[in-house]
């Protein structure tokens, strides 16, 4: 396994996860009763703002494991599913770099 390139390429989903959470940072913000919206907008903007949260906890998630990736990526056992500990293609890898698992244990 080409160990740089995994690490690459866990580094720049890191760069772009922490940009997106950057980004729902700021739609997730509290809507204040004072805006002079209608009832339909702001009931549109709470629920924008619930869709928003969720996708912060999945970003926030995924970092977590992105990291893990990039701490585990030189032990040994790195490329091997946690559940069947068959390897990972180097494809599946390069994909879904915070997956531990293969794609028949994933489903």
């Amino acid at each position: 396994m080409d160990k740089e390139q995994i690490k690459q390429k866990i580094n720049s989903e890191i760069t772009i996860i922490n940009h997106k959470i950057e980004q729902l940072y700021e739609l997730t913000k509290p809507i204040s009763p004072d805006c002079a919206i209608g009832r339909v907008s702001r009931m549109d903007a709470i629920n924008n703002k619930s869709i928003n949260e969720n996708a912060l906890r999945k970003a926030k998630s995924k970092l977590k494991g992105l990291e893990y990736a990039l701490q585990n990526v030189n032990n040994d056992d790195f490329g091997l599913c946690a559940k069947c500990l068959t390897i990972i293609p180097l494809g599946r890898i390069l994909l879904v770099p915070h997956s531990r698992f293969c794609v028949n244990c994933a489903s």
